[in-house]
């Protein structure tokens, strides 16, 4: 691009037309002027005089990805399997969308309530056990979750008690009263 002649365009070329007063010496010299100026500014004031540079390649050329038109299968294709790898019988589960009966924690062990007792699986060694058994004075459980430490396990009773149990040690640690 020019940017002399740009600028001189933008500038001098319109103060000559539209004062129309060149300090010229002679007459002829200012109409030679008045139609250079009135000529350069039919043509383009930014125009490229040269080729523009060739970009800069971001990937290397082996890789034909473009970002316009990406290819369709950039992801590997996942497998699902038609079958279950393992079926886990929960008789006494009760069929309620509001309750909130199993819960999968940090160390891999499945919490799940069964009736009024509340059962561990362990997906390692597919072992199970229980955790604790509420009596149906302050039952039924209506939530079990696990805290982020994988230790602790918070069980909800219908009753506006939540219970909490440490895993380890299968004991309960405190009992909150009130909660809505």
């Amino acid at each position: 691009m020019d940017y002399d002649y740009a600028h001189y365009m933008l500038t001098e070329g319109r103060k000559i037309k539209e004062n129309q007063i060149v300090f010229s010496p002679t007459r002829d010299a200012y109409r030679m002027q008045l139609a250079e100026a009135l000529n350069m500014n039919r043509t383009r004031i930014l125009a490229f005089k040269n080729k523009p540079p060739t970009p800069v390649e971001l990937f290397p050329s082996g890789h034909t990805t473009s970002f316009a038109h990406p290819e369709k299968h950039l992801k590997p294709r996942r497998h699902i399997p038609q079958s279950p790898e393992r079926t886990l019988d929960a008789l006494d589960l009760m069929d309620d969308f509001y309750l909130n009966l199993l819960d999968w924690g940090s160390s891999n062990v499945l919490v799940i309530t069964l009736g009024n007792t509340v059962y561990f699986w362990d997906a390692s060694d597919s072992s199970t056990s229980k955790l604790v058994t509420i009596d149906d004075d302050n039952g039924p459980v209506t939530s079990v979750s696990w805290a982020l430490d994988g230790r602790h396990i918070a069980i909800g009773l219908n009753k506006s008690e939540v219970q909490l149990q440490d895993s380890a040690s299968n004991r309960q640690l405190r009992t909150l009263r009130g909660c809505h």
